[in-house]
């Protein structure tokens, strides 16, 4: 009876290892700037930078989204060249903003 109980306890911690041991399928979803969280879109770090990556892409620049959101300087020289395109304009103020009013 023991002997019994406890390979079904080995089988059991066996399974649980096994299903430990597979690669987590979580990906985050990103679309244009915003990332899905719980139903809602909102804008992330994240996804921002990849969005930032994606719209230097398409000004011909060799951006990956690891780079842009790694390395700040990187991310800043992009933005110079193209922080005034509507779509990305509020995530290039935070790493050049624009100089508003008299002083």
């Amino acid at each position: 009876m023991a002997l019994r109980w406890i390979a079904g306890i080995g089988g059991s911690v066996a399974l649980l290892s096994v299903g430990l041991a597979l690669p987590a399928e979580a990906k985050i979803a990103c679309n244009k700037g915003y990332q899905q969280v719980q139903g809602r879109w909102l804008a992330t770090p994240y996804c921002q930078d990849q969005y930032v990556a994606q719209v230097a892409h398409d000004y011909g620049f060799k951006a990956s989204p690891d780079r842009v959101r790694n390395d700040p300087l990187f991310k800043q020289h992009l933005c110079r060249f193209i922080g005034q395109d509507i779509r990305i304009k509020e995530s290039c103020d935070e790493v050049s903003p624009s100089v508003r009013g008299r002083f």
